[in-house]
């Protein structure tokens, strides 16, 4: 801003007089300057603020219990990794979709025979046919780094970008879901998305529900409620 008149206590103009009157602060003023000390104090902070924001947003992630009535399930969602998935599975979960479905499907060692890749998983969340929203595309765990790690949740599919809303959970670590794994054809993969943090115990209860020679058990798990938490 430029200043072009001084104006005294009246509003007027002041003469060439009166200026020698008007207090100056001089550039090397205790007032107008701060200390070196407190200069870098103060862009320490700055930087840690900034850096601690970051890391917050970088690490953001979405938790839902998922009630049974077996017990609870707790997953943590990974939005920043998987923002197309999770959003899909929180879709489902915020209009109540996945409300008194169930858990339907176990695959163990032993009930796969005709399968040479064997997997360890349970498999859940079957929506009614007429309110299933559209497929999403499939984020493949070459981009999202989620591998199918033990309690690692992920969305069931026949082809790629054909996942709607079944999902599944991990029992031990499933290499043969991830990208380029053989347990698919087509060696695309699943996406996973978020991981068990609590109620593995119950994830393993409902394994143990499956028959030896079928791998969809009665009466299936309900699933009471998925909210989130916040």
């Amino acid at each position: 801003m430029n200043i072009k008149r001084i104006l005294n206590g009246n509003g007027k103009k002041t003469d060439s007089a009166d200026l020698q009157s008007v207090p100056t602060l001089s550039p090397q003023s205790d007032q107008n300057k701060t200390h070196p000390k407190t200069m870098k104090k103060i862009s320490l902070t700055l930087i840690l603020l900034f850096f601690t924001i970051t890391n917050s947003s970088a690490q953001k992630k979405e938790t839902c219990i998922i009630k049974t009535s077996l017990g609870d399930i707790t997953v943590e969602l990974y939005p920043k990794k998987a923002p197309i998935t999770v959003a899909n599975f929180l879709k489902y979960v915020d209009t109540h979709l996945y409300d008194n479905t169930s858990f339907f499907r176990s695959v163990t060692l032993n009930n796969q025979q005709k399968d040479s890749i064997k997997i360890e998983v349970i498999q859940g969340g079957e929506v009614d046919s007429t309110k299933i929203y559209a497929a999403i595309p499939l984020e493949r765990t070459s981009k999202t780094g989620i591998l199918h790690k033990d309690g690692v949740i992920s969305m069931a599919r026949d082809t790629p970008d054909s996942a709607t809303c079944s999902f599944f959970i991990c029992i031990n670590d499933q290499p043969s879901l991830d990208f380029g794994g053989k347990r698919n054809k087509d060696g695309q993969g699943f996406a996973a998305f978020g991981k068990v943090t609590k109620g593995m115990e119950v994830v393993k209860k409902i394994q143990l529900l499956a028959p030896v020679n079928d791998q969809y058990f009665k009466p299936e798990v309900l699933i009471l409620s998925i909210t989130r938490e916040y």
